[in-house]
């Protein structure tokens, strides 16, 4: 059951990072993605620290971060979204 828990930790973080590399178009399609990323790395660490009897404490701290991250770039959206129009990744190369 824990080799079972582990392949679909490591296996949810790499289609979230294909999925990051293929989504490139949008920018809520990019963040989805980095969200789902943070969700197979959350898992993988729930597994690491109950398996070796650690405390839950640094899984707080990063899903606390976690939370911050994607407030951030929903906030980051929707400031982009007002000031052009849309959500196209090719339409923000005016602010590099």
């Amino acid at each position: 059951m824990l080799m079972f828990c582990l392949l679909f930790s490591v296996v949810s973080y790499f289609s979230g990072l294909f999925s990051f590399c293929l989504k490139r178009k949008h920018l809520l399609m990019m963040l989805l993605s980095m969200e789902f990323v943070v969700l197979g790395l959350f898992f993988n660490l729930y597994l690491y620290l109950s398996c070796y009897g650690f405390e839950f404490y640094f899984s707080m701290v990063f899903l606390t971060m976690a939370v911050c991250e994607g407030a951030l770039g929903l906030g980051i959206l929707v400031s982009l979204m007002r000031t052009h129009g849309n959500d196209y990744f090719q339409s923000f190369n005016i602010l590099w």
